[in-house]
């Protein structure tokens, strides 16, 4: 039987970034459908899955994306509540990108050295940097979390403050909140990893912000648009090590990332009940070269 991916997308399009990783992955079809929401999610599951006998559901699976990383979570848990005896199929969501994103970044700090007992400063309360902060926890590290100071901003990016902030339905993260430049230096510089997830072309770390941290070890960010988000990284660096400090840029971890993407997809159809939350996508990226 072909291998068949239900693109489910919140988005008012489906994302053809998601359809062609399918396709890389080595997926046969992709049924795409749009403006996915709760409502819609358990039907079309169902209705893809009877199509199919409990022995041959493993070469169904169902990807959610789209760019509402919230309404994403719902329509997975939507999704599985389709699910009923042997009736199930292996199912990932990956809104926005943010999972493996963040998951091929702390994975790869991982793997050069034990981050067990090192104190890491996550910049950024965003999707990306939320789950950072959960794995880089995972990995041994003492997290703390901050949002972005208004003064960070600079006069051409509208500043909002951050709210109660959500990563999944059991767990709220409590950032501290800088008032400005000078509180959030404080708190690089007792930092020896330093994950930057801030918006587009925003710097949130200068180089006078590094210096003051005499324990930095690490330095990853998600950013790729000029400026950067930490002054003194390399887009492309993977890795590389300068000053004493190891980098790991935006472009350096692409490849890695979508190795993970095609990796999680490729995983979907090994069996019909994996379900690839953040928890799920950290296990394939454990297990990928």
């Amino acid at each position: 039987m072909k291998k068949i991916l239900l693109q489910l997308d919140t988005n008012e399009r489906p994302s053809p970034f998601d359809a062609i990783v399918a396709y890389d992955a080595g997926v046969d079809i992709v049924l795409a459908h749009s403006r996915v929401g709760t409502d819609d999610a358990r039907g079309l599951v169902q209705d893809a899955f009877f199509t199919r006998g409990p022995k041959d559901l493993s070469t169904l699976a169902v990807w959610i994306g789209g760019h509402d990383v919230g309404l994403g979570e719902r329509v997975l848990a939507e999704a599985k509540k389709a699910f009923f005896g042997p009736f199930q199929v292996s199912v990932m969501v990956d809104s926005n990108g943010c999972t493996p994103t963040a998951v091929a970044a702390i994975v790869r700090l991982a793997s050069t050295d034990d981050l067990k007992g090192r104190k890491a400063l996550v910049i950024g309360v965003g999707a990306v940097g939320l789950r950072a902060a959960m794995l880089l926890e995972r990995e041994g590290c003492e997290v703390t979390v901050a949002s972005i100071p208004a003064d960070v901003f600079g006069d051409d990016h509208s500043y909002h403050k951050p709210r109660g902030l959500t990563v999944a339905a059991d767990l709220v993260l409590d950032p501290i909140e800088p008032a400005d430049r000078a509180e959030l230096r404080k708190l690089v510089a007792d930092a020896s990893v330093v994950a930057a997830s801030g918006p587009a072309g925003v710097q949130l770390l200068s180089a006078e912000d590094r210096e003051a941290a005499s324990e930095l070890r690490y330095v990853v960010d998600f950013n790729a648009a000029e400026p950067l988000g930490v002054e003194g990284i390399e887009n492309d660096d993977d890795l590389e090590e300068r000053d004493g400090v190891v980098w790991l840029g935006a472009l350096g971890l692409g490849g890695r990332k979508m190795k993970l993407h095609r990796g999680c997809v490729r995983s979907l159809f090994e069996s019909n009940d994996k379900v690839l939350d953040l928890d799920g996508v950290y296990d394939v990226a454990k297990g990928l070269d």
